[in-house]
């Protein structure tokens, strides 16, 4: 190996365990050999090896190795014999598929190496080290935190599931120093996974505060007397020989006695016949054409190879091959629900049902060449004739912008069967490819005659129509009168089955189920300087990606509706998801008028308030600076004034963030109040008054916004392009920019609000009865809970007792901690914490809720809402307790504002029948923020509209659920929205 060559270096072991955890359980169909594990590892390492040979990691290997741990004893046993003492056996289904994946490491012409006594890391520790000491580079393939030790000169890491690179800024970004003391940091905060003991209390973050402090361990250690802290002094003292220990296991040896050289890790292309025998033993459908095609052999005339199994766990001795004991027992993404099968050997589990069908799916090959580009009337009315016999389609639209209100349709996607797909298109531009745009260019169904034809196959009742995100596609074709329907969205179906475990869009889901890459869009219409709309696209090209979106979209739509069913979530479905494609549809199509006038008053106001602001910081700064420079007010604040309460970031500069300005100006001092003051009116002016303008469409003269329907884990609706849930409406000058947003001559705007749903769906949940009987008596919750707390009378109740009250009844449903409340209400954080014990000591029952959910989100890895819809923490389990207890606070929160997201959901989805059967079909629902709905109605309408409104709302959670808190509505109308809220 000499100066200019390339070693990658792939954690092998590494590979496994998130090959294993990112699939379904997969087995082979001749005979149910576990191999879901197998075809994880196969096609990471075929599109990495891809990937490498096209640049996309930044160089091209010259040198190429896959590492192995070999046994789980090394010399670390011998210095601590507790060193992953903890780590339980390997999963059962796991264990043959060792054996298995060093075959094919092999099978791809690739070193595979291990050496007993000695870890993978060890391994790589020293190769690196060869290659850098022969001038060459060197990157390890991993993301593991053990390996940054090793980033430096020549050395980076990658994260193939991230697609980033790791370098010495990287790592001083995530763990706050930089690689040469990842091993005494580690030393500090110790492992749990591998039980390195550490010392206690020390996490990341004060390691690196206390490493950037004293230098290094040893420094650390001898001088842990000097340290304020008591508690974390006395530890660091006690544990100083833990710390010693821990260095130890931790620090990679780069010194081992390597049997292959570095010139035997040249890197081959792979002997295409021998590698498709082997994936062709293991029934690898896909991989094996792809194979095939980048290497010219013909698939066809290679026999399957004969491949040897590794015995069962049970049958081979404690120290197993290598990776076993590599995971915990509940491991970030063990879930129990896709990793056990349930019931007897004839009732498999949902899970291994749908995994087949995954399976079977994915064999189905893609061949894009077989796709059929529709240029006359004749060839659609024979697709059209074919999907109505099918009765389902496929759909997509082609479109020359995101937003669905302006775009022109360029073309449309049917699938019929999976890879019987064809594109129709319908307005692409003369000058295709060279950026020259004319009139439309040849071959193509005229604009008109196409959407009458499609128009009929859209609606009918006969033909299920399927999509990916279907509701762009229905608001598309809404401005030209089409209403598609039925539908169903194979985006919000994997969003009930899977919510929190991963993306749902079509790309994420293609690979995860179908084991398929689709056509990246900017390889058809570019990126940066080079993009271009899709009418620009050359038509061949066009259809490719676009009928291989409606044949990806068929094919995940037979995996994962089955799903539905299986694992008894059809009513979710039915009942909270897919009746909102259209009703959403609808609102998005409305939008709301907005004053241009008042926003524009509004950003002279908020200008010379700021202004003003920025006279008065200067006054007590001394001196004029650059407000807006994170670097320059840092200097101001912690330098020249010297407040307390300074931190850096880790590029050295003082943080100025909000949460430093707020706890400044908690503590009194007057000019990080200011700065905070004219940081809000900046930002009101610059994301609201200034560019909400702009969101208004020239067409219909109101603002659109999108809502997202599958991009939160508890169901909440997001709303984007303009955001319009994120105004804030707590200060004076956040309401003012409501009042901007009006009726049309001759109509009201009526605002209807949950009161309190989350404290009433808490309540219902947990059983509090305090709590069920103060609403049900109409009682102020808050003061109520002062009341409670610290024995104020409700009768003329002081409003700062209210406020704390109010403070942690909100607080404690989002698992706010005692810091939080401290910072919150200005207090010493002792009161807070008094405060939420006493909290938990009169409300017992909440508490009760908090330990029975955590509970069950660790044995199932889900929590449910009322209404049955799941979200997801696959992480519940992980060995990181900040992320545990992250995923603790938003699994107790889940049930409760999901819950809350399904009931306006519910009564959103039935609020037009019921305003159409009152005879009021002229009153629109327009916006929907948070627990609020807006309408917009005629004045003389207004009286009879809001008994409905409030009805429906107040009702949404029946029959399915008889509510033990009543819900209850608050609804005004208006001119604008701030004065109807």
């Amino acid at each position: 190996m000499k100066k200019g060559d390339h070693l990658f270096l792939v954690d092998g072991s590494g590979y496994i365990f998130r090959a294993y955890h990112a699939l379904p359980p997969l087995t082979r169909k001749s005979d149910g050999l576990p191999i879901g594990a197998v075809s994880g590892f196969c096609n990471m390492l075929w599109k990495l090896m891809q990937s490498a040979r096209d640049t996309s990691v930044g160089v091209t290997p010259s040198h190429f190795a896959v590492i192995f741990d070999h046994s789980a004893k090394t010399f670390r046993s011998e210095l601590y014999p507790e060193y992953k003492a903890n780590r339980s056996e390997p999963p059962e289904d796991l264990v043959p598929q060792f054996g298995l994946i060093r075959q094919a490491t092999k099978a791809f012409d690739l070193p595979c190496i291990e050496m007993q006594g000695f870890e993978a890391d060890d391994l790589i520790a020293t190769y690196a080290r060869l290659a850098r000491e022969a001038g060459a580079d060197a990157t390890i393939i991993s993301s593991d935190k053990d390996l940054m030790q090793l980033v430096g000169d020549k050395v980076t890491m990658y994260d193939p599931m991230k697609d980033r690179e790791i370098r010495v800024a990287e790592v001083i970004e995530k763990w706050g120093v930089p690689p040469e003391k990842m091993i005494d940091l580690q030393a500090l905060t110790g492992d749990s996974v591998d039980n390195v003991p550490g010392v206690p209390g020390i996490g990341p973050k004060t390691a690196a505060q206390l490493l950037e402090e004293y230098g290094d361990l040893d420094t650390l250690l001898e001088r842990a007397s000097e340290i304020k802290q008591n508690k974390r002094r006395e530890s660091i003292i006690a544990n100083a020989d833990k710390a010693r220990i821990s260095r130890d296991l931790v620090r990679l040896r780069d010194d081992v006695p390597v049997g292959e050289a570095l010139d035997e890790l040249v890197l081959q292309p792979p002997d295409g016949p021998r590698l498709i025998a082997f994936l062709k033993a293991l029934e690898f459908t896909t991989l094996t054409r792809r194979v095939a095609e980048a290497t010219g052999a013909d698939a066809a005339e290679v026999e399957a190879a004969s491949v040897e199994v590794d015995a069962p766990a049970r049958a081979r001795g404690p120290d197993l091959d290598a990776g076993a004991g590599q995971t915990p027992a509940g491991q970030a993404g063990d879930d129990k629900g896709e990793q056990t099968a349930v019931g007897g050997a004839d009732e498999p589990s949902p899970a291994a049902l749908a995994a087949k069908r995954a399976e079977a799916a994915a064999a189905e090959a893609i061949d894009r060449s077989a796709y059929v580009t529709i240029r006359d009337m004749e060839t659609l009315r024979a697709w059209i004739a074919e999907a109505r016999e099918a009765g389902i389609v496929g759909f997509d639209t082609e479109t020359t912008s995101l937003d669905p209100m302006q775009a022109e349709l360029v073309g449309f996607s049917l699938a019929t069967a999976p890879g019987r797909a064809a594109y129709v298109p319908v307005g692409h531009k003369q000058g295709a490819g060279d950026l020259l745009g004319g009139g439309l260019a040849e071959g193509q169904i005229p604009f008109d005659e196409a959407l009458q034809a499609i128009g009929g196959l859209l609606t009918d009742p006969a033909v299920l129509k399927i999509g990916q995100n279907i509701k762009y596609d229905w608001l598309l074709l809404y401005q030209h009168g089409i209403a598609v329907a039925p539908v169903d969205d194979t985006m919000l179906i994997s969003y009930v089955l899977d919510a929190g475990k991963g993306g749902q869009g079509m790309d994420a889901l293609s690979e995860r189920w179908l084991g398929h890459v689709p056509i990246p869009y900017k390889e058809v219409a570019g990126s940066g300087r080079n993009a271009v709309t899709f009418d620009m696209v050359d038509i061949d090209r066009a259809t490719a990606y676009a009928a291989e979106d409606a044949d990806i979209t068929l094919r995940l739509w037979r995996v994962l509706k089955p799903r539905l069913a299986a694992e008894g979530l059809v009513s979710v479905y039915e009942r909270l998801e897919r009746p909102l494609i259209d009703v959403i549809g609808r609102m998005e199509a409305r939008g709301i008028s907005v004053d241009r006038q008042i926003l524009s008053r509004l950003s002279g106001d908020f200008s010379q308030a700021a202004a003003s602001v920025e006279e008065e910081i200067y006054e007590l700064a001394g001196e004029r600076f650059n407000i807006a420079s994170p670097k320059q007010l840092g200097d101001i604040l912690f330098g020249k004034m010297g407040l307390e309460g300074a931190r850096k970031t880790a590029t050295g500069q003082w943080s100025t963030s909000a949460q430093i300005l707020e706890d400044l100006a908690a503590e009194g001092h007057e000019l990080p109040r200011k700065i905070v003051g004219w940081r809000q009116l900046t930002k009101l002016k610059s994301t609201y008054t200034d560019a909400l303008p702009g969101f208004i469409n020239p067409e219909t003269k109101r603002v659109h916004t999108s809502y997202a329907l599958a991009s939160t884990s508890t169901g909440r609706l997001s709303s984007s392009d303009p955001n319009l849930q994120n105004i804030p409406i707590r200060t004076v000058e956040g309401r003012k920019i409501r009042t901007a947003f009006i009726a049309e001559p001759g109509r009201k705007l009526i605002s209807a609000d949950y009161s309190q749903i989350e404290l009433r769906v808490l309540a219902h949940i947990a059983d509090i009865p305090q709590l069920r009987q103060a609403f049900a008596d109409g009682i102020d919750i808050h003061a109520m809970t002062a009341s409670e707390m610290f024995g104020v009378p409700v009768e003329g109740m002081p409003s700062e007792v209210r406020r704390r009250a109010k403070a942690i009844n909100f607080g404690i449903i989002y698992g706010i901690s005692a810091f939080g409340l401290a910072n919150q209400l200005s207090i010493p954080r002792e009161e807070a914490s008094s405060y939420i014990k006493k909290y938990f000591e009169r409300f017992p029952g909440i508490r009760d809720y908090m330990d029975k959910t955590k509970a069950q989100v660790r044995e199932n890895g889900y929590v449910e809402t009322i209404f049955g819809r799941r979200a997801h923490y696959p992480e519940i389990r992980s060995p990181n307790p900040h992320q545990r207890s992250f995923n603790e606070r938003a699994a107790i929160n889940a049930p409760i504002q999901g819950s809350a997201a399904d009931i306006i959901r519910r009564a959103m989805v039935r609020m037009e029948k019921a305003l159409a059967d009152a005879g009021l079909d002229s009153v629109q629902m327009l916006l929907q923020v948070h627990d609020e709905l807006i309408f917009e109605a005629p004045k003389n309408d207004v009286a009879a509209a809001i008994p409905v409104i409030r009805d429906v709302m107040e009702n949404a959670a029946m029959p399915a659920v008889s509510m033990a808190v009543p819900l209850h509505v608050d609804a005004r109308a208006a001119d604008n929205w701030d004065e109807a809220h």
